[in-house]
């Protein structure tokens, strides 16, 4: 599985749009019907209309009836760890498993990365009462 995903994280990476930062990201996402999904950032001069790799692929799966998502891949950089901000580790939440956990993959260009739970990432998602 992590290889499956570490490969459609990094070809996703390669169509980054980050003309601004120069940062380009890729993502992943892997559903409870084994189905992937890929995203990459797209970023935008009016920078708060940038969304995020993790974001483009979780949209991309339940745009497709992908509810579900079990484990997400990030990739970016070629040293240290990616971490997902607060918006797109909110998003993951909304479509997390009744049971479980969703597990992240945090990945760069060396071939470095850890597995984490969003449980350990997200500690007080919002949720309506």
């Amino acid at each position: 599985m992590i290889e499956r995903l570490l490969g459609a994280a990094f070809e996703a990476r390669k169509r980054a749009y980050a003309r601004y930062s120069g940062f380009p990201v890729g993502a992943a996402v892997l559903t409870g019907s084994g189905a992937v999904y890929s995203g990459c950032n797209v970023e935008n001069a009016s920078y708060g209309l940038t969304v995020c790799a993790e974001r483009v692929a979780i949209f991309k799966a339940v745009s497709e009836g992908g509810r579900d998502i079990r484990a997400v891949c990030v990739v970016a950089g070629d040293s240290g760890l990616p971490r997902p901000c607060g918006a797109c580790l909110q998003v993951m939440s909304e479509f997390r498993p009744a049971e479980g956990d969703v597990i992240i993959i945090l990945a760069n260009t060396s071939l470095e990365w850890e597995a984490r739970r969003l449980s350990d990432l997200l500690l007080m998602p919002f949720e309506l009462a």
